[in-house]
């Protein structure tokens, strides 16, 4: 959701092959690894904040970093078929997107939330379809009415950071995420904001195929044992191509600490 966004929702097309296969060749570990294993490495913690009875940690390290473990809602915003007048075409329901006088979602031809949605054209991606953001967005591309300009959820795994996450991090920073119930490690950006009031723990359909979750942003998401690491400083405030969320998530992730010092920072917790 936009950073002015504020779905009610707890709910819990993917990457091309070529695409995919490098994604899931860097970070992605057999599915006969153990999700949690014995901790090798010792873990210093001290708590960050709590939001919405999740607690975000900070950890010593010449990589800043913070985690959580929460479920994962499914985002489908900055997708170029997330949201569509006939609401059964759509990737996400479109009261997920707003409503009339209130679109949060979506961008209106005023640019007030108050507006009427704009629909793609025929040169769009997906015409017919509304244009959905991303609090993220390309500052280069100085069309707001492009689909382009935002993050494709179908495509790039993104995470959607609480307010009081995005005081430590920001927008562009890259993460990675852990489905502690197989053990299926994705890079990720942090590409969006949720309203205060909703449960901690959102990613886009993109993370969750590279999880292995229900990546169906209607009916899919996953209840517990997600843990995300946010690498705050690490981006430059824009969106990433694929390959470099890949190869920046990874590197940072094991000059942080790799997996032994996470499960050891879980094991207590």
């Amino acid at each position: 959701m936009s950073a002015s966004g504020q779905k009610a929702r707890q709910k819990i097309r993917y990457m091309n092959s070529g695409m995919a296969m490098l994604f899931l060749a860097f970070l992605v570990p057999s599915a006969s690894e153990p999700s949690i294993r014995t901790p090798r490495a010792t873990c210093k913690k001290s708590q960050l904040f709590e939001a919405q009875s999740v607690v975000f940690w900070s950890t010593p390290s010449r990589v800043p970093g913070f985690f959580y473990q929460s479920g994962m809602a499914i985002d489908a915003d900055g997708a170029f078929r997330a949201y569509h007048p006939n609401d059964k075409l759509g990737l996400d329901s479109l009261d997920h997107a707003g409503h009339r006088g209130n679109w949060w979602a979506l961008v209106t031809e005023d640019g007030k939330t108050s507006g009427r949605p704009v629909l793609q054209k025929k040169s769009d991606p997906a015409p017919g379809y509304y244009v959905s953001t991303t609090a993220l967005y390309d500052p280069g591309n100085s069309n707001p009415r492009d689909p382009r300009r935002y993050v494709d959820a179908a495509k790039i795994p993104y995470v959607v950071l609480h307010p009081n996450a995005l005081k430590h991090a920001r927008l562009g920073d890259f993460a990675t995420v852990v489905n502690l119930q197989n053990g299926k490690i994705s890079a990720a950006l942090v590409a969006d904001e949720s309203a205060p009031d909703l449960p901690v723990g959102e990613g886009s359909i993109a993370l969750a195929k590279a999880l292995r979750i229900d990546s169906n942003p209607r009916s899919g998401g996953k209840d517990g044992a997600v843990a995300y690491l946010i690498y705050p400083g690490s981006g430059n405030g824009r969106p990433r191509p694929l390959q470099e969320i890949v190869a920046n998530s990874k590197r940072l992730f094991m000059a942080w600490g790799g997996l032994d010092k996470l499960n050891a920072c879980l094991a207590d917790e």
